[in-house]
């Protein structure tokens, strides 16, 4: 990074948010503190080995923030107007992302310790450096969130995965106990999967767990679980619901697949496929590896039978 010559234009600089409705006598006081940086393209502005003691504002060019390493995708880019390093500027602190310049970039630098006057000569932008922190910390969240998600998705059909499983297991088990209400699991395995992708190629078989996926899940209830459990093995939670009705369940799910005797897919028609089901009620002390493996014996049962049955 290298000093730059630049001109002030309180005019232009009145609609940055940072400084929105700070008056204009205040605006050509607070432009004193900054010092105008060129950055080269690739040259990194913040990194969390560094302590911070700066708030960058964007003039021209393009920013780009990276979570963790620099190897990953960036979460979020920066366009002139928009500031970088305003937490670590706060806290003094380091920061909590890298920030690089992906082209040639000029921004205006204002050290923290002209914060305290900053703040007394405008309250303005006290306010508008308040609501940039609160945007950074409302982003941070969806970030969060967006990654448990991910990290709880089967990313080939949607479904939840085996991780999740554990989370909502120990969730609706409580629940149901707690209420004195049932809880049933449905173990289901796609029959004669490996022939299927032997025949049709592995992509088609990818298709066909698709199929699967969307058939079932548009079937069933908002407060039902289905994760995807293994390569062709799915489970379902179907809490507050008896023996009786989980079979019933059960049973409408292996014949609305069987029904479908083929569909299409980017690789053209493909012929259906049909599942065996094994059924398990949860009991007291009930693990979930417990309660799996009652269903998944079950579904040796099926399969034992003939497949495309349920069992339990």
């Amino acid at each position: 990074m290298k000093n730059a010559r630049w001109q002030p234009d309180p005019l232009q600089l009145q609609h940055v948010r940072l400084f929105q409705n700070v008056a204009s006598s205040s605006l050509d006081q607070l432009l004193r503190e900054f010092r105008a940086c060129e950055l080269e393209a690739g040259e990194v502005l913040l990194s969390p080995f560094n302590r911070n003691q700066y708030l960058y504002l964007l003039l021209e060019g393009e920013l780009k923030v990276f979570l963790g390493s620099l190897d990953n995708q960036p979460v979020s880019t920066l366009q002139p107007g928009e500031c970088a390093g305003e937490i670590s500027f706060i806290d003094n602190d380091h920061p909590s992302a890298y920030v690089v310049a992906t082209t040639a970039s000029l921004v205006l630098r204002l050290h923290r310790e002209s914060l305290v006057n900053l703040f007394n000569q405008s309250p303005q932008l006290m306010q508008n450096l308040l609501e940039l922190l609160c945007d950074r910390v409302r982003q941070g969240n969806r970030i969060i969130l967006d990654s448990e998600q991910n990290a709880n998705l089967d990313t080939l059909t949607g479904c939840f995965n085996r991780r999740w499983l554990e989370h909502v297991y120990t969730r609706e088990s409580t629940r149901c106990a707690f209420n004195g209400q049932a809880l049933c699991m449905l173990m289901l395995d796609v029959d004669h999967f490996k022939a299927y992708n032997d025949q049709h190629g592995h992509l088609a078989g990818d298709y066909a767990l698709c199929l699967v996926a969307h058939t079932l899940r548009n079937q069933l209830r908002p407060k039902d679980s289905m994760a995807r459990y293994g390569g062709e093995e799915f489970v379902i939670l179907l809490p507050e619901i008896d023996v009786e009705e989980a079979r019933s369940i059960g049973e409408r799910l292996r014949q609305s697949l069987e029904q479908v005797s083929s569909f299409y897919s980017p690789v053209g028609i493909l012929p259906g496929v049909t599942v065996s089901i094994g059924m398990a009620p949860m009991k007291p002390q009930d693990s979930l590896e417990s309660l799996i493996a009652r269903a998944d014996s079950a579904l040796y049962q099926a399969k034992q039978q003939g497949r495309n049955c349920l069992c339990g």
